[in-house]
């Protein structure tokens, strides 16, 4: 048996991991999309040394037997598309909820992926080749058909001598660690892949939970190097961003934030704020077809809330509306909004503010001193947003130069990845049980700490896989 690293390998984007078994049996963990390359943030063309990630493969795709999805986000499923498209038959295997998510997240990202190749086909030069879209809706179509979801804590067979269980990650609607029990004549292997842990006491979704018992385990380490700032003061903060910005300043509070996960969080915070009076008289606005789609399955799956968001149920049907709330799903209505000049809070994808409605409200409010953009997670350090949370005085947005001269709050609490006292305590029974264990899915600098923190708590034999690496177990 062994595994290679095809992705997000000292990289915090593009997961796949490839398991091969004894008999040439081969599970994909995970095939997630590069992110964080672009126009945008300085570093275009060759210069990016992930460059080309999204096109090529590590493997082949027709020799994949079956795909196992942690969840939902596009850095973990944004090329199952164009796997499909290139050669891929067998089953791709998640939760309810994620499935769901990606009829909706990869459509979009195909989308994106048509648009992205009919503006560079119509701005070439005339001795260039066209350019064609990493895959297309009809891709993702296909792609769909293969899906088969499962619940929480429910063994299920994928080949005669592996059982798989899906347990709650804690990190999105759906997200789940994985575990493998893989039978090898008399013997018994437990693998196992984090996919994103989340973090404790966060609204909406239940708790991560510890993984069985195993002898491998692929971790990841976004987070691996620090420890976020507290909850318990987060609401007041977030109140007082809205306080300072919409009634003393009378500017916009502008969020960027993933159209998936973070924005219904934000949502149901802001709807708790209304429901205790709390919350400015100013219009809040969803500006994303993708994050209304995704709230519609939000509240269709209540096996993934936790208790305190049944509790709130029970006197408020809809925690993701309430008066002043606006979903826009049109182009015209997003427009409007950068014209706008009365106090207001717009929620808009996407959250590395790389790509989506909101490099326009960057673009259009980011000299206005009355502004604030509040960043909520985490930026790859190239990209627009990274470059906002390392302090940066001027952008260049969508071609042209914008001064920063609004604020620029950062609240990591809001982070869906849980830090390394979080993590840890997911993973901390595991210790005496592992073989190995391997850190993926974050920079190499922020794995060699989290390696380090673990290695002070009783770990050993960590592995900081390169992209391409395979290794026997």
């Amino acid at each position: 048996m062994k595994i290679k690293f095809c992705g997000a390998a000292q990289e915090v984007t593009g997961s796949a991991h490839l398991l091969t078994l004894d008999d040439g049996y081969r599970i994909l963990l995970d095939c997630g999309l590069y992110q964080g390359g672009g126009d945008d943030d300085g570093q275009s063309g060759s210069e990016n040394p992930m460059f080309g990630f999204n096109e090529k493969w590590l493997f082949q795709p027709k020799d994949i037997d079956c795909l196992i999805l942690s969840h939902a986000h596009i850095d973990h499923t944004g090329r199952v598309p164009k796997l499909v498209k290139n050669g891929f038959q067998g089953k791709i295997y998640a939760t309810q909820a994620t499935r769901d998510l990606c009829s909706i997240m990869l459509l979009d990202s195909a989308k994106i992926q048509e648009g992205d190749a009919d503006h560079q086909n119509r701005h070439k030069q005339d001795h260039e080749p066209e350019v064609e879209p990493l895959y297309t809706v009809e891709d993702v179509q296909m792609a769909m058909r293969l899906f088969a979801g499962y619940n929480y804590e429910q063994w299920f067979h994928i080949h005669p001598d592996v059982r798989v269980m899906f347990r709650d990650a804690g990190h999105i609607l759906g997200s789940a660690t994985v575990t493998l029990e893989i039978k090898q004549g008399d013997k018994t292997v437990m693998f196992g892949f984090t996919g994103d842990l989340g973090r404790p006491n966060r609204p909406i979704l239940g708790d991560p939970l510890p993984m069985p018992p195993l002898d491998y385990l692929i971790c990841e380490s976004t987070y691996g190097d620090r420890d976020h700032e507290s909850a318990p003061s987060e609401m007041e903060e977030f109140l007082e961003v809205i306080r300072h910005t919409c009634v003393e300043k009378k500017g916009k509070v502008i969020i960027p934030a993933f159209s998936v996960g973070r924005t219904q969080e934000i949502v149901y915070m802001l709807d708790q704020l209304q429901s205790a009076g709390k919350l400015p008289q100013v219009p809040v606005y969803v500006d994303s077809p993708l994050a209304v789609n995704a709230t519609e399955i939000f509240i269709n799956h209540p096996e993934c809330f936790d208790s305190q968001v049944h509790r709130y149920m029970a006197d408020n049907e809809n925690p993701f509306g309430f008066n002043n709330l606006y979903y826009i799903r049109g182009s015209e209505g997003s427009r409007q909004l950068n014209s706008m000049h009365k106090p207001c809070i717009i929620i808009a994808a996407s959250g590395m503010m790389n790509a989506g409605r909101i490099r326009h409200h960057l673009l259009n409010n980011i000299e206005n001193q009355r502004n604030t953009f509040l960043i909520v997670g985490y930026c790859t350090p190239n990209t627009p947003g990274g470059r906002l949370r390392e302090g940066a005085k001027s952008l260049h947005i969508m071609g042209q130069y914008r001064q920063v001269l609004a604020d620029v709050v950062v609240m990591d609490s809001f982070s869906a990845h849980g830090d390394r006292g979080e993590m840890l305590e997911v993973i901390a029974h595991q210790k005496n049980s592992l073989q190995q264990l391997w850190l993926v899915h974050g920079t190499i600098d922020r794995q060699e700490k989290w390696r380090q923190y673990l290695h002070e708590h009783g770990f050993s034999n960590i592995g900081i896989p390169a992209l391409g690496e395979e290794v026997e177990l």
